[in-house]
């Protein structure tokens, strides 16, 4: 796929070298590089992608996309963007082929009870005739296929990697947990949900590296309700009135 087509519709700043090359991939971490892949620089809270742009390169890195001033080899084409962690999932989702937006897709928040909604929607699914996909804190399940959760909310370009692999295996429905860390740090953007949830709320992941205030924490809880087509929410629950 070319770079021009998976930036189609994006803001950017400016760029700096060919925009028709042909994409073979997309890595935000440089050991996972490949020929002719898109290098997505993201600024974690233990390391800075920028750094390890070199390595990415050396790998056969071909573009990047950086929020920040970078020096790279001949040859290689660079996209500035106000925030990386949006542009990486706004990438993964073309590069993919909008993958959500066929599925029924189904996002579940909430402090506690998340994991537990989830599995019981997938079978109410499952015993009305749809095969559901299932991201979760868990396990991620696709198709026939299990594998163990590392994240509740798998990053932007993993997400839309298994929406994508939902589709090939015959999957019409998903359910999957959306974290407040997931909303917050945009891996769930560029993903169309049907119906979003919202269980319940109480002050935990209040701290470094997490949320800086329960305001803060129930802010990023509500982003789900501006990217869903209808909501439910748990109106018992006090942070139920908020969202």
């Amino acid at each position: 796929m070319r770079l021009s087509q998976i930036i189609e519709g994006m803001q950017y700043s400016h760029t700096d070298g060919d925009m028709d090359i042909e994409i073979t991939d997309i890595a935000y971490d440089s050991r996972k590089a490949v020929p002719g892949s898109l290098f997505v620089c993201i600024e974690g809270t233990v390391a800075d992608g920028h750094q390890f742009i070199p390595a990415a390169c050396e790998r056969g890195a071909k573009a990047l996309l950086a929020q920040k001033p970078v020096q790279v080899q001949q040859g290689v084409t660079v996209i500035y963007v106000e925030n990386t962690r949006y542009a990486l999932a706004y990438v993964s989702a073309a590069f993919f082929g909008h993958p959500s937006r066929r599925l029924k897709l189904i996002g579940v928040t909430g402090t506690k009870g998340k994991t537990t909604t989830a599995y019981m929607i997938k079978s109410i699914l499952e015993q009305a005739g749809h095969k559901t996909g299932l991201i979760g804190t868990i396990e991620t399940i696709v198709g026939e296929r299990k594998s163990k959760a590392r994240n509740t909310t798998p990053e932007s370009y993993d997400l839309q990697k298994l929406f994508r692999e939902m589709l090939d295996n015959g999957c019409d429905s998903a359910v999957m947990e959306v974290s407040s860390q997931g909303l917050m740090m945009e891996r769930v953007a560029m993903t169309d949900f049907d119906v979003g949830i919202f269980t319940n709320i109480s002050p935990d992941h209040i701290g470094p590296n997490e949320h800086a205030s329960f305001a803060d924490y129930l802010q990023c809880k509500s982003k789900l309700f501006r990217m869903c087509r209808h909501g439910m929410i748990n109106i018992d629950d006090p942070g139920g009135e908020y969202l």
